[in-house]
């Protein structure tokens, strides 16, 4: 096995970016011509994020294979080339489910079963499986999930401790913490990193490079300090401060520290030119910006910025394509309907988003909001349940079926518009019941959607349990709503629009998953392309 290992740990705080920094080393490591890998361990008991609040964890985000998985999947998909799946996000929950299964059948003859080494074996698998399922793979990253010294992770840490061992050449650690700046004192402190540190090296791991999340970038005087407390030497010191503009930027800047030169040193792999043309060129576009364009989004989590993680940076990533400032402006859904004048509500905005959810909570906020977009021809982007709100819509105001609903707003509905898919009718368990995955979607050529892929087929990945009804096909069709897009084998409405809009499209679902800042998803860019039109109206 040639494959080497990196993994990337955090200390002091959680949320310091290990997922975002995992994906920036990876990142390089592309440029420079090697296949990469990544492989997300998370401490929780969850078998998936699948079940938890987006309020709890942020966005789920969905693989082609209908891996329901952590957020920092995300990242990896916007930054790298690697192949995600179902594998590259292994949960406690599912150590534990195996480990349990496995002494069940008798696997583990009669033994005691034990963390050690019974659940810490089954940790060393996934990684291996991975290398395995992967071919050929030239560095594989192991984010852990959680802070150093947490009681949940401990079984993580000591499978990576047995890992190293195991493997001495072959693997690296890289241990991100935290150096805060003091205001009141004006002073920068190294003590919790040093305390993280310690709590590493005590669980028997010893870190070969410091990376140091910090609000401005350390001075020699500090990294010299870090070194010599850590016990590493001062040039695997790195700091990682925060960004002036985008969170693009933090590749770059570890470059221009070398840091993926060392990491290319300590693992023996050959220090080949880094080809960043392309990053660079995003990049520039995004801080030399031409236009601005506002967009609404309607939901119901949006106190929690992770919530629509993906959603958010889709948009950006069309604004860059489009050369544009994106500025976002956040609707609680369940609060528009108290409001008597719509057209004040989204003054100066250059369309609207909805996203997808779960829940009645909003639900007759979103639709008119929808409403106001087809009658004011604002451009108007829904997404799986932003979707079923413009099909609802357009069904009880257009097409004049009064009553239209959701069998998820309301089961006892008389005209359900939209309905539980027939898959779903006889499911119990809630977690990973859904429709979920990549599927393929036939798109009609003369639409929206079409001028968007410029492709009659394509594949998308779907989170749901609710769909378009298609007994209300014909009498939406009928009033002017195009169905331009269905499941390939044409049981699923999965794409419609209103016509003669300017653009009015609402999609089952979530092409969020796919876009990347280098190459954003064809809906979202020709999303930003209609509102930029529609600025300049009233610019």
């Amino acid at each position: 096995m040639q494959t080497k290992f990196i993994f990337v740990t955090g200390g002091v705080v959680s949320s310091l970016g290990k997922g975002l920094t995992a994906a920036s080393i990876a990142l390089l490591l592309e440029a420079r011509g090697y296949k990469i890998g990544m492989l997300k361990l998370d401490p929780y008991l969850n078998v998936d994020p699948g079940t938890m609040s987006p309020f709890q964890h942020g966005e789920v985000y969905v693989t082609d294979d209908g891996a329901e998985t952590d957020l920092d999947l995300g990242h990896y998909h916007r930054f790298t080339k690697a192949k995600i799946g179902k594998l590259s996000n292994t949960t406690s929950g599912q150590i534990y489910d195996e480990v349990i299964k496995k002494e069940r059948r008798g696997e583990y003859l009669g033994k005691t079963v034990q963390v050690i080494p019974h659940v810490t074996d089954e940790i060393k698998q996934r990684i291996y499986r991975v290398v395995k399922e992967s071919m050929q793979l030239d560095v594989l990253i192991i984010e852990i999930g959680g802070t150093t010294g947490d009681i949940e992770s401990l079984p993580f840490m000591e499978a990576i401790r047995q890992f190293r061992y195991e493997n001495p050449e072959k693997c690296l650690n890289i241990h991100l913490t935290y150096v805060p700046y003091l205001k009141a004192a004006g002073e920068v402190k190294t003590k919790p990193t040093q305390h993280s540190v310690q709590t590493l090296r005590s669980i028997g791991i010893v870190p070969d490079i410091i990376l140091c999340r910090c609000e401005k970038a350390l001075d020699e005087e500090i990294k010299q300090k870090i070194s010599l407390f850590c016990s590493v030497p001062e040039s695997s010191v790195f700091d990682e401060p925060d960004v002036d503009h985008t969170i693009y930027e933090v590749p770059l800047m570890l470059h221009a520290q070398k840091l993926d030169t060392k990491v290319c040193e300590l693992l023996s792999l050959k220090d080949k030119a880094c080809d960043l043309k392309d990053w660079e060129k995003m990049v520039h576009k995004f801080k030399n910006p031409k236009h601005v364009v506002t967009i609404g989004i309607v939901g119901k989590y949006l106190q929690h910025q992770d919530a629509y993680k993906s959603v958010f940076e889709s948009l950006m990533h069309a604004a860059i394509y489009h050369e544009s400032v994106l500025k976002i402006v956040k609707f609680e859904s369940d609060k528009i309907e108290a409001h008597t004048n719509l057209k004040t509500l989204f003054k100066g905005i250059d369309g609207i988003l909805v996203p997808g959810g779960f829940g009645e909570r909003g639900w007759e906020g979103k639709i008119l909001a929808a409403k106001y977009c087809r009658e004011h021809k604002l451009p108007y982007f829904g997404i799986c349940l932003g979707m079923q709100v413009l099909c609802t819509e357009f069904a009880r105001n257009k097409a004049e079926l009064e009553n239209a609903n959701s069998t998820e707003m309301d089961p006892e509905t008389k005209i359900p518009v939209i309905s539980l898919l027939s898959e779903q009718k006889d499911v119990l368990l809630v977690g990973g019941s859904m429709r979920l995955g990549a599927y393929p979607c036939s798109i009609a050529k003369h639409t929206k959607a079409y001028e968007a892929y410029k492709n009659i087929l394509v594949y998308e990945r779907h989170r749901h349990r609710y769909e378009f009804n298609g007994h209300y096909k014909k009498p939406l069709e009928d009033k002017g709503l195009i169905f331009s897009g269905v499941l390939a084998d044409g049981s699923l409405c999965e794409i419609a629009e209103v016509k003669d809009h300017p653009w009015m499209v609402g999609v089952q679902f979530h092409p969020e998953f796919l876009s990347k800042p280098v190459t954003p998803h064809p809906l979202f860019r020709d999303f930003i392309g209609a509102c930029l039109k529609q600025g300049s109206k009233h610019g």
